[in-house]
């Protein structure tokens, strides 16, 4: 059963990896390692590997846009912003998303 309640956690996650990018990245431009690690703060865990093809794909709808930034330790860093676009979809994922946290306190709220 704990192998069910896993999946759907991680189902979970998933679906609002893309909406928790954007809320990072609306507080200031980040680049991918950073944005990992507040994920990971808010155990939202994510490898680059999951996080990588989500940035990609938010650039590529004009989300999101980047830049090359040199670092004083290492190689340039690619930093991501979120654009007027972003900004904008980000307001809908907000409605969205508190209409659903009012419909489940609802339903909660029937026990």
């Amino acid at each position: 059963m704990a192998t069910n309640s896993e999946n759907s956690k991680v189902q979970m996650r998933r679906g609002v990896l893309e909406y928790c990018i954007l809320l990072i990245l609306s507080k200031g431009d980040e680049y991918a390692s950073s944005i990992i690690n507040e994920l990971k703060n808010a155990d939202m865990i994510v490898v680059e590997g999951t996080l990588y093809p989500l940035l990609i794909r938010q650039k590529n709808l004009g989300l999101l846009s980047y830049r090359w930034e040199e670092s004083p330790q290492g190689p340039p860093r690619k930093y991501y912003s979120i654009t007027d676009k972003g900004r904008e979809y980000l307001a809908e994922l907000d409605s969205a998303w508190n209409e659903i946290v009012s419909s489940i306190d609802s339903i909660k709220g029937r026990d």
